[in-house]
């Protein structure tokens, strides 16, 4: 079955897929620094990057998938110093999520996956609230990637820790939209192994007390598009199973 673009379709397009029981995919990031040589808007480029992947899958197995236009504002509080980022409050996240879900619910569409790479703490509760507090009707699938078992399946450096705007975005964003990617830039940049997740653990609250005074964690030079292809196919893949988990389905 083919993967349906919602901002595309037309309202009487929509009524008519609602009877597949279909699964929206809503892509959610931050714009948010991620050092020199990546865009702001990485964390969406990924996000949409895993839902596209998802969706194929699913759409592999019949069935019926939509790909809902991204939320591009998130909480970056991390990253809130560096100029360009756009830190908004955790609860609107929240709220805006729980409203969408609703709109679908009374369309019949009863599904919402939420495609997400953004691991800002600040976030993950927002995604987490959503999911866990789901409008009547609705099931709202948040797949937490800091969990063991999602980070396992990922690259050796995003189990590190240190993976923010480094190999593992870089690579993904190479794969995706090359031309947002400064390679001569990040081929200077030296690494910068200092874990953003234990970090976290340890109370730090921005990315320059964490150890990245450019905003910037892991091995930024050595991204290739060839890793980025392989994580975005992942990504998808663990989403799909996360969709198909809460489906009832084996995951």
């Amino acid at each position: 079955m083919p993967v349906h673009t919602f901002a595309h379709l037309t309202w009487d397009s929509v009524q008519h897929l609602a009877g597949a029981r279909p699964v929206a995919l809503l892509p959610v990031g931050a714009v948010e620094a991620h050092g020199p040589h990546l865009p702001l808007g990485t964390d969406v480029i990924i996000a949409q990057a895993m839902a596209r992947a998802c969706a194929e899958e699913l759409s592999d197995e019949g069935m019926t998938a939509l790909v809902m236009p991204p939320i591009w504002y998130s909480a970056a509080g991390f990253a809130e110093a560096f100029p360009g980022t756009i830190d908004v409050r955790p609860t609107g996240v929240t709220a805006l999520i729980r409203d969408i879900a609703a709109s679908l619910v009374r369309h019949g569409i009863g599904t919402l996956a939420v495609a997400n790479a953004h691991l800002d703490p600040a976030h993950l509760y927002s995604l987490r609230s959503a999911a866990d507090h789901a409008p009547d009707g609705s099931t709202i699938v948040f797949l937490d990637l800091t969990r063991r078992a999602a980070a396992s399946r990922l690259t050796e450096e995003f189990q590190t820790g240190a993976c923010h705007a480094g190999r593992f975005e870089g690579s993904i964003v190479r794969a995706e939209a090359p031309e947002l990617f400064r390679e001569g830039v990040a081929r200077a940049l030296p690494p910068n192994p200092a874990s953003l997740s234990t970090a976290i653990k340890e109370g730090k609250k921005t990315f320059a007390d964490a150890g990245g005074p450019d905003a910037y964690f892991g091995w930024p030079a050595d991204a290739t598009g060839a890793e980025g292809r392989n994580s975005v196919r992942v990504l998808g893949t663990l989403l799909a199973e996360a969709v198909r988990e809460a489906l009832g389905g084996t995951g």
